[in-house]
């Protein structure tokens, strides 16, 4: 069957140098979820040859046709073009280190082939408003996708008491009347704020909540603890410490 061509929607979310001209490319596609590509040919020494390795960039959304083997580790495409072209994404470094973090976060809690259309269009849509953004719905993407990308892997947090309550458990994942007897914790005006964020269904919603440079932080760092809670084998986030530091006011 791996003469049988496809054409499905990609997002690519690494690739690595593999020989001489190809690459390894990791991409959370339409059809088939996650994939490994080997794309031959793209990085000879040719300025022409070279532009065709910037499609494979993290958080490119590209139009694939490509041979599928359901046995196979490592498929191969014919054909690639643009789905979505950027106008900012790849050239703004606010922005590119959003989209590098949220690439980061996608490749740790997607482990398996699985297709899920939803996730993989609820992807698209967050890098396509990601690119239209302005500064102040940017700032706050990295919460709005993180919290929001919890649902298509069941530990989504329960706010259901997030109006009696002021304090959220990370390890419970709910607001709470007592401190829990663990450090795992946030309080006051930072729970509050995740509830604000998770009520935002939409990126341009986010310019309605004020937040300063150390509550992002904060949030961030905490989410961070409660993906490791709830996702198996969740490490560290290594684009985290580079885009808080880029975000610093």
């Amino acid at each position: 069957m791996s003469n049988v061509l496809h054409k499905t929607k990609a997002v690519i979310l690494r690739s690595v140098k593999y020989g001489e001209t190809s690459l390894i490319v990791s991409a959370y596609t339409e059809l088939y979820g996650l994939q490994s590509y080997i794309v031959q040919g793209v990085r000879a020494s040719s300025k022409k040859v070279t532009a065709k390795a910037n499609y494979f960039q993290p958080g490119a959304i590209l139009e694939l046709i490509v041979y599928h083997h359901d046995l196979k580790n490592l498929q191969r495409i014919k054909e690639f073009r643009w789905s979505y072209l950027y106008t900012e994404l790849f050239a703004d470094v606010i922005k590119n280190s959003v989209l590098l973090y949220m690439m980061e976060l996608l490749q740790k809690c997607v482990k398996q082939p699985e297709n899920n259309p939803d996730l993989f269009y609820f992807v698209e849509e967050a890098l396509m408003q990601l690119d239209k953004a302005s500064p102040a719905v940017a700032a706050n993407f990295p919460l709005y996708f993180s919290l929001h990308l919890t649902n298509f892997f069941g530990f989504q947090m329960n706010t259901e008491d997030a109006e009696r309550y002021n304090i959220f458990d990370l390890q419970e994942g709910s607001f709470t009347e007592h401190y829990p007897q663990h450090v795992y914790y946030i309080e006051g005006e930072s729970a509050k704020l995740i509830n604000e964020l998770l009520k935002a269904m939409q990126p341009n919603e986010l310019t309605e909540i004020p937040m300063n440079y150390l509550q992002r932080r904060q949030l961030l760092e905490a989410i961070e603890v409660y993906y490791m809670f709830h996702m198996p084998d969740f490490s560290k986030m290594k684009t985290l410490p580079v885009l808080q530091q880029i975000m610093e006011p």
